[in-house]
């Protein structure tokens, strides 16, 4: 079952090109749902994607963000707190 959800994730993605010609976002979805599918069964593939994340911030926020993930928020709040900061010297705690 599952090399046929891996095949059915690749034939996705491979027929995201022939269906970004219609109008409306049917690629992005089309190609979304490939790659969730090789993702959730594939364990190379998401220490892969784990890998690219990291080496990539800027990709991840955006994928983060369009996930609707929670440690995308916890991230941006972390970062905006950091921002914010104004440094008062060594810190006791």
């Amino acid at each position: 079952m599952q090399i046929l959800l891996l095949a059915l994730g690749a034939l996705l993605i491979l027929a995201t090109p022939v269906v970004a010609v219609l109008p409306g976002p049917v690629g992005i979805f089309t190609f979304a749902a490939g790659l969730a599918l090789i993702l959730r069964n594939s364990r190379r593939a998401r220490r892969r994607f784990a890998r690219t994340m990291r080496r990539f911030p800027r990709m991840r926020a955006l994928s983060d963000r369009a996930l609707r993930r929670p440690s995308a928020r916890r991230r941006r709040l972390r970062a905006d707190l950091l921002a914010s900061s104004v440094d008062l010297g060594p810190v006791h705690r």
